[in-house]
């Protein structure tokens, strides 16, 4: 069925990005494996990650990622079969040990799967804390990590902002780094702060050499603050996640 699906999507992408002159660079494209399993690992600061993640996998090498994400998203009337056609993989939060499962399944049959290991978008539009779960399943599957870099998505779709989908002319980056191949004896944490190093420096060479500039003074949202923008700060975004968390579980204790 995936197959059915998968190609649509990507197309549809493809043709909405062009309407747009979305202006996308895809650097490192020559280290997407041709073939086997990998763990596609990507940052995360736009609702539209996902899409472009895979497009840099897609153009790469022609694979078709198989993104881990949250089940509500399976259960929607319109992206749930969608989801579940181009074979996604459904997290339950409360118990993430069959996505687990399924996901170190899908790497053992040659599949690309994908994780943003920061759970959330960061609103600081830096790299926040990574969980651990990528490094272990590409130890668990015997396959690599593949680390991905995305910059100027946010301006598109981000947490907080309105969306702005028919934005004209966004440059967006898509940075895939060299493949990091565990060992046995490698550690899963050690090796999501290795993994999470390597994704700095590239996040730090995107945002260098990116083509975009703020067109004024109130376009300097989409900026983290160590550059110059009006984004919060890691500790000022994580802030404003605790209390968005709170807000949540207050509101389902009183249903």
């Amino acid at each position: 069925m995936a197959e059915f699906v998968y190609p649509p999507v990507i197309a549809a992408a493809l043709t909405a990005f062009r309407a747009l002159d979305c202006r996308i660079e895809i650097v490192g494209a020559e280290h997407i494996p041709a073939k086997g399993g990998a763990v596609l690992v990507s940052n995360h600061i736009s609702y539209l990650d996902f899409l472009f993640a895979g497009l840099g996998a897609f153009k790469g090498g022609r694979r078709k990622t198989r993104f881990m994400a949250k089940d509500d998203v399976f259960k929607h009337a319109v992206s749930g079969p969608l989801m579940r056609g181009m074979k996604h993989i459904p997290v339950d939060r409360a118990d993430g040990q069959p996505a687990y499962e399924a996901a170190v399944k899908a790497l053992r049959e040659g599949e690309v799967v994908g994780v943003f290991p920061e759970a959330t978008i960061s609103r600081s539009f830096t790299l926040k804390k990574f969980k651990t779960g990528a490094a272990r399943m590409a130890a668990d599957s015997g396959t690599p990590l593949l680390p991905v870099v995305l910059w100027g998505t946010q301006q598109l779709w981000t947490k907080g902002r309105p969306k702005t989908l028919t934005k004209r002319h966004v440059p967006v980056t898509i940075m895939i780094g060299e493949p990091i191949v565990l060992t046995p004896e490698d550690k899963p944490v050690m090796v999501t702060r290795r993994l999470r190093a390597a994704m700095t420096e590239m996040l730090d060479r995107a945002q260098r050499e990116y083509p975009g500039r703020p067109t004024g003074p109130d376009d300097t949202w989409w900026l983290p603050a160590h550059l110059g923008g009006t984004a919060p700060t890691l500790e000022q975004a994580e802030a404003e996640d605790e209390a968005e968390a709170a807000a949540k579980a207050e509101r389902r204790a009183q249903r």
